[in-house]
């Protein structure tokens, strides 16, 4: 039987988290550049996660990494907003409902922490995901909040947590 486990990312998972995301990245054709792809923090994403109002969660199956998501700050920003980053599957993954339950669990998190909106960025082509964002709760934006530095991403999206 298959067990899926969502749980804290753990140091170990660093180098196979970021080949996982890079793959996923790569099958929709994002560009390399202004995106998740170019992100320092994609091979180190223990130490990035690892601090005060902040937290990623990888999903495995039978101990095989699939994917994760995460919240943070939202960079350069002035507000108690955080950021949904982060949040991509494998093909296997998806389908599954894995996604939904992952969201709930950082907005969950990010509710602990304290923030009172979550905010986040993706890609027009990428609609599974934006239909999976707006079923949550989120809603379109006309423009970027904040500067995470992902200027190829040209969907923004906000919701109250």
């Amino acid at each position: 039987m298959n067990e899926i486990v969502i749980r804290p990312v753990a140091q170990k998972d660093n180098a196979r988290l970021a080949t996982v995301i890079r793959e996923v990245l790569l099958e929709f054709g994002v560009p390399k550049i202004g995106t998740a792809f170019a992100d320092t923090s994609l091979d180190v994403m223990f130490e990035t996660y690892n601090q005060n109002k902040s937290c990623y969660f990888v999903v495995e199956e039978n101990g095989e990494i699939l994917g994760g998501a995460g919240i943070r700050q939202l960079e350069n920003f002035d507000g108690n907003v955080c950021e949904l980053q982060k949040m991509y599957f494998a093909p296997t993954a998806r389908g599954r409902g894995i996604g939904a339950e992952m969201m709930k669990k950082c907005l969950a998190k990010a509710k602990d922490f304290g923030f009172e909106k979550c905010y986040l960025e993706t890609m027009p082509y990428m609609e599974e995901a934006r239909k999976l964002y707006a079923k949550a709760g989120f809603q379109y934006l006309d423009g970027p909040m904040g500067d995470t530095g992902h200027y190829s991403c040209n969907v923004w999206m906000l919701r109250k947590i």
